[in-house]
């Protein structure tokens, strides 16, 4: 038996949408997991399985990567498109407040989504991203988003993708490279690995501006009394240490933790994580009014 089930919604433009659900308590806010840009729900299948029980887990395919379709219009992979489709899942599945686990773009989603929905989010989590992404970073993800490759096996893709993110993960052993390419990657009917995201996802990041949402300072604010946990890795040329120290100046529960050694981004799977998120999770359970 697996340890999810598939859900499946519909965009408000007819796409049709995908997210792996683990189950959980009714009682407590279920957690919505958005991946970064060339990712998909597998990214969150360990910190799923490891809060799955107690909380009920929504892993999020974005339109475009793994198992949802791709968009007609290129233009609509962008950040407020993709808020907007998680509106629709919150409608279809009747979720009111719930906890959200963005990393990079998913991150940049949250954020739009505590803009959209003030008082709904129980909790977040911001996986090195924040309203501002260093300029240096920003440039780094725009080259590497615009090549795309298949290889003939999965050492082959495991072996691209460390000569590509070594710098961000440098204490990683060829296992963890594979972990990361079978995350990433599929294998066609051809028996080609290959890229598991619409090419076209790139296309946005030809307008500026594009990559982001607007007023995101603003977005972020409206987390308002949620608990919130930036989790930055100290590498990371995404989000830099200036500005996660002003998004815990701008909030009112927030916790940062800054892991050494790891660029961008921290999978959530390491050990100083992992109980930052406990406590996050405990007081996001907590009644509203506390």
């Amino acid at each position: 038996m697996t340890a999810w089930k598939d859900v499946i919604w519909w965009s408000n433009d007819g796409l049709r949408l995908h997210a792996r659900d683990y189950p959980g308590e009714a009682d407590t806010p279920p957690i919505l997991c958005l991946p970064g840009l060339t990712h998909n729900a597998r990214d969150f299948d360990a910190l799923a399985r490891r809060v799955a029980g107690r909380h009920r887990v929504l892993a999020i395919d974005l339109r475009g990567r793994g198992e949802s379709a791709y968009a007609k219009d290129p233009m609509s992979y962008v950040p407020l498109t993709y808020a907007q489709d998680i509106a629709a899942l919150l409608a279809d599945q009747q979720i009111d407040r719930f906890v959200v686990i963005g990393t990079s773009l998913g991150g940049i989603v949250a954020m739009l989504l505590a803009g959209m929905m003030p008082g709904r989010i129980a909790g977040a989590l911001l996986n090195d991203v924040g309203p501002e992404v260093d300029p240096i970073g920003l440039a780094r993800v725009r080259g590497h988003v615009t090549r795309s490759s298949n290889w003939p096996t999965w050492m082959h893709a495991a072996r691209a993708i460390q000569e590509t993110h070594g710098g961000s993960y440098p204490d990683w052993g060829i296992e963890d490279w594979l972990a990361m390419a079978k995350r990433l990657y599929r294998l066609n009917n051809a028996g080609r690995i290959v890229i598991d995201h619409d090419p076209r996802i790139a296309e946005p990041f030809r307008v500026p501006g594009n990559q982001y949402g607007p007023e995101m300072w603003r977005a972020l604010a409206a987390f308002g009394t949620a608990p919130v946990l930036i989790v930055r890795g100290g590498r990371s040329d995404i989000l830099s240490a200036a500005v996660a120290e002003r998004m815990v100046a701008a909030l009112l529960e927030a916790e940062l933790v800054t892991l050494p050694g790891i660029g961008h981004a921290p999978t959530l799977s390491e050990p100083a994580v992992q109980g930052a998120i406990d406590r996050l999770l405990a007081r996001a359970g907590e009644p509203p009014s506390a």
